[in-house]
């Protein structure tokens, strides 16, 4: 097998791996879920009270295992594929989750979700199709020889110095004024954190290779940057929840974690230079397309707008304009219909 086959071969399964890890992951919190409304309908204390019931729910650890087997995907999927195509895909399990809810859970999937999730799947289908193919990186030696590119360590110091300045003097003044604060903390560190993510995905595929990996220094390197980005993630992200809506904390941690992530995979694999400018073009228009899907699925979730209530929005009644509301309801009706009556009366009158 030839080299472009084995590149070709290794793309699939990156991109098989990626698709599994959302559809593991999204099934999850469906699972999760059911479980905690089972505990609900039992009388059992709610864990959001301070019980752990759930521990003895059998679907709340099938939503466990299953969201273990979907980041254990994600993980191996770096070592596969760019990361310029896993970390986007992501989103996917966003929309699974929204639509195995809507079926599931009884929660209801609106039109702005449903043109989401179109729009989701769209963009990710043009990602796949333009995705960057990066430079041969098998080996920890070649991966190491990357790290030590000007560009890339320029990028990670200033990664660095950012959060640093982001989590001691911005932090504490402004972080519960403002979403962008924590959230942002979370996305640049990401950057790194999936950087090591593939060198350790690189290392663990040299062991099942019979290489001594484990002797080398830059393994156990990665493997710590990496213990220490996730606590810096996990840390900020729940600072993040915890304050702010997950409506609001989730699209704009999609956007601006795949956007560092983006930039710090071409600075470090130099995958872009290999692209043509309709590569270039279709990857940036599907990541978009993609973060316009996510912020219909989640900034406009609430909002019981269906196609059934679509003419009541539409209607104007003479040149008085409506506002804006989430339901059409009766009142709303017979005041549009006596309005319409009383047009029709003027029309007729007029002539």
């Amino acid at each position: 097998m030839d080299a472009d086959a084995v590149t070709r071969l290794d793309f699939y399964i990156g991109l098989s791996l990626a698709v599994s890890s959302s559809l593991f992951i999204g099934g999850s919190f469906i699972l999760k879920k059911k479980g905690l409304l089972r505990l609900v309908s039992k009388g059992s204390m709610r864990a959001g009270q301070g019980g752990y019931a759930y521990l003895k729910e059998w679907l709340w650890w099938a939503g466990l295992i299953s969201m273990g087997a979907g980041e254990a995907a994600n993980f191996a999927a770096y070592a596969f594929a760019p990361a310029t195509l896993v970390t986007p895909l992501g989103a996917l399990s966003v929309l699974v989750s929204a639509v195995l809810s809507s079926y599931f859970l009884n929660e209801r999937l609106n039109v702005h979700g449903k043109i989401g999730c179109l729009l989701c799947i769209l963009g990710s289908t043009v990602m796949v199709i333009h995705a960057p193919q990066e430079e041969e990186v098998a080996t920890l030696a070649a991966m190491a020889e990357k790290l030590k590119d000007p560009g890339f360590i320029a990028f990670a110091v200033s990664i660095v110095v950012s959060a640093l300045v982001l989590m001691f003097l911005v932090a504490p003044r402004y972080g519960q004024k403002s979403v962008l604060v924590y959230v942002f903390i979370c996305s640049i560190i990401g950057a790194l954190s999936v950087s090591c993510v593939k060198g350790l995905g690189i290392g663990i595929k040299e062991l099942f290779s019979g290489v001594a990996v484990l002797k080398e220094p830059l393994f156990w390197a990665l493997l710590a940057c990496l213990a220490v980005c996730i606590s810096i993630q996990i840390s900020y992200l729940n600072k993040a929840l915890d304050i702010y809506n997950t409506s609001i904390v989730t699209p704009i941690y999609y956007v601006f974690f795949t956007t560092a992530v983006m930039a710090c995979s071409a600075i470090l694999f130099k995958e872009w230079l290999q692209m043509s400018t309709d590569g270039a073009i279709g990857t940036v228009s599907g990541f978009l397309t993609i973060v316009l899907g996510i912020f219909l699925l989640h900034g406009f979730k609430d909002i019981p707008f269906t196609w059934d209530t679509l003419p009541f929005y539409l209607r104007r009644s003479g040149t008085r304009a409506r506002p804006y509301v989430a339901l059409a309801s009766q009142d709303f009706l017979a005041e549009a219909e006596e309005a319409g009556k009383k047009n029709g009366a003027v029309t007729t009158g007029a002539r």
